[in-house]
């Protein structure tokens, strides 16, 4: 599937029922009687868990009796098949260094198309692992980055771009199926995102961002020699748009769109007539529109209050598909077997990770193949979300995501944090967490804000803090410790601030520019220093950097502002206690942003710990590293905040 996210652009980072909100009211006091606590599991029980994804390519295998999947379960990523009957794994890599992920099956055989990046660098290579079991890197150039974008509709070739010839720009190439010749099929020199190649090979869509508001399609005819990409998006104002992918018999592109309203919906081009038509339109972000491999089936999910809700429509009848004997529970990851008879999806809740479920459509049946969840942690002890909206300083609605511990109560208040995501412009969500249930699970109330600026409540909430980092959205933040501490199950005298990438900066500059709201402070490989970041942001980067800018704003005219703003010219008002945590081979934020706010809050004599993991990136791949973070963090927080006395700043 091809997902369109109105902050992709802006994005330093880079988690199907609408829950029920509570606006401004505390959730009702508990009775005193005292709570039984739950069963408390570490670090290692709760990343035992395994994380699964499914192959976007050919998900299935030509005879329709396995899927490919990726699975962490030996501690690092591998791509396995999995027996469509039954859910018997065979790993088809075995790698112990590099995080591997399954891209597709071959459209006849047992070939298997994969990627893997060198320590999380993100210089992501292509892989075609032989029906021999040999392997080949089919993108070789050590300093480029590449990825898969398709097949085409006659099995005959995959489409890969890679920014080998520049590292700012990515070209657009065919590989035959069968000896893996390759052929240029685009050369970029306008710095386009590609964003759609059609399944008859003839056109491509190319994305061209503008500002962090208003981005414009392009249109390709690849069979004229000398063609030019034709704008199709013609229009006035700021309006963001983007791609989902094509129609199966390549007539139609199907495309997102912010211009009729708050929301981005789902519209559709004709490429011969030219002419614009709404497809999908509802009250929130329709985040994907996808289509089985005949066309038969479309299906489309809808954003819905920090959950995803998922359509399926049979083209050829007309209706909606109904997903028998499944649990409730968020789906994702759709992928239509050859004959579209069944369907495998991915399924998860609150308390229960992504597991791979099958659908057998004729017979309205389904199987579970994986049980993802560590057998050693009982499902009733974890904790379900709740959506909730806390007004900020200025009365705007903040919509945000409560965990409260079992053990929690008015007799037995606990400790808390505000959790802010990454971006600027990501969103947390609803869905199973196994960092934040390690964290609910040993006491701690977390509130995941979803400050202004963040992505799935309209594009003026999202452009509410454009130009404006570190002082409405911070003032969101602060205004969260502020929810928490009313509520009476809550101690308000021990709340501390978590986040990672922008949510990292955000934690600095809550504790630079906020010094006495909370009360310790956990920076994941944060931006302390914005003159530096958006200088030095990696050069595969440059299709969307005037959007950055425009969002953030441009270092050479902006300089004044982002020294304003960074914590790291400001650590001398830090007095907290601060955990720092790090990636050595970060190519968005990079490592010497820690250090040099460790060593500076370490000047004043605050107690300041760090962990860097030597073979991680912008996020943690290793199971033994996300473990010894999250163990970290329980560890930090026990002894700065669980046991801080009261009162104490």
């Amino acid at each position: 599937m091809r997902s369109f996210n109105r902050a992709a652009t802006v994005c330093i980072l880079a988690a199907s029922v609408l829950a029920a909100c509570s606006k401004q009211a505390p959730p009702a006091a508990e009775p005193a009687a005292k709570i039984e606590p739950p069963a408390t599991y570490s670090a290692s029980a709760f990343f035992t868990t395994t994380s699964y994804s499914i192959a976007g390519g050919f998900a299935w295998s030509p005879d329709d009796k396995s899927l490919l999947i990726s699975s962490d379960e030996s501690g690092i990523f591998n791509a396995h098949s999995i027996a469509a009957a039954g859910g018997a794994k065979t790993p088809l890599t075995t790698s112990t260094v590099e995080s591997t992920f399954a891209v597709s099956f071959f459209p006849g055989d047992a070939r298997v198309l994969y990627t893997a990046d060198q320590g999380g660098n993100e210089l992501t290579h292509l892989y075609v692992r032989e029906a021999s079991g040999e392997t080949r890197d089919l993108t070789p150039s050590k300093k480029a980055k590449a990825g898969f974008v398709g097949w085409a509709a006659d099995d005959s070739y995959f489409n890969v771009v890679t920014n080998e010839r520049d590292p700012k720009t990515f070209d657009l190439y065919r590989y035959a199926t069968t000896d893996y010749k390759r052929t240029l099929v685009y050369r970029n020199d306008e710095a386009f995102q590609i964003g759609a190649v059609s399944p008859d090979g003839r056109w491509l869509a190319l994305v061209r961002p503008l500002t962090s508001a208003n981005s414009d399609i392009y249109l390709l005819d690849l069979q004229e020699k000398k063609g030019k990409p034709k704008l199709i998006t013609e229009h006035q104002g700021n309006v963001s748009y983007g791609t989902y992918e094509f129609t199966r018999d390549s007539k139609q592109l199907v495309f997102a769109t912010d211009e009729h309203g708050e929301f981005v919906q789902a519209w559709s081009y004709d490429v011969a007539s030219g002419q614009k038509t709404p497809l999908v339109q509802e009250n929130w972000d329709v985040a994907f529109v996808t289509y089985s491999r005949t066309g038969n089936f479309r299906v489309w999910g809808v954003n819905q209050d920090a959950r995803t809700a998922v359509h399926i429509l049979n083209q050829r009848t007309g209706n909606k598909v109904s997903l028998p004997d499944l649990p409730q529970g968020d789906i994702a990851q759709i992928r239509f077997s050859r004959d579209e008879t069944k369907l495998a999806l991915m399924l998860s809740s609150d308390t229960s990770p992504n597991d791979v479920y099958v659908v057998d459509l004729a017979h309205g049946r389904s199987e579970r193949l994986t049980k993802a969840l560590n057998p050693e942690i009982k499902e009733s002890d974890l904790v379900a979300t709740e959506v909730v909206r806390y007004k900020s300083y200025d009365g705007l609605e903040i919509p945000s995501i409560l965990y409260r511990p079992k053990i929690a109560s008015a007799t037995q208040r606990v400790p808390a944090l505000v959790f802010v995501h990454g971006g600027p412009g990501g969103q947390s969500r609803t869905g199973y967490s196994a960092m934040i249930q390690h964290l609910v699970n040993h006491g701690y109330a977390v509130l995941a804000a979803n400050n202004r600026g963040s992505s799935g409540y309209g594009k003026t909430f999202f452009h509410a803090d454009d130009k404006r980092h570190g002082d409405v959205d911070l003032k969101d933040i602060v205004q969260a410790k502020q929810y928490l501490a009313s509520l009476d199950w809550v101690d308000g005298e021990r709340i501390g601030i978590i986040g990672g990438s922008y949510g990292g900066y955000m934690v600095g500059a809550a504790l630079a520019f906020s010094p006495e709201t909370f009360d310790v402070g956990i920076n994941i490989f944060g931006v302390m220093n914005w003159v530096r970041t958006l200088n030095s942001i990696p050069p595969w980067w440059e299709s969307q950097k005037k959007a950055l800018y425009d969002e953030m704003g441009d270092p050479a005219t902006d300089a004044e502002r982002h020294r304003a703003i960074s914590p790291l010219f400001h650590a001398k008002n830090i007095k907290v206690p601060l955990l720092v945590v790090q990636g050595a081979n970060d190519p968005r934020v990079l490592q010497v942003e820690s250090d040099e706010i460790v060593a500076a809050v370490k000047a004043n004599g605050v107690p300041v710990e760090y962990v860097i993991f030597p073979d991680e990136g912008h996020g943690f791949a290793k199971r033994e590293n996300r473990i010894k973070a999250s163990e970290a963090f329980v560890a930090f927080l026990d002894q700065y905040l669980k046991t801080k006395p009261a009162g104490e700043g």
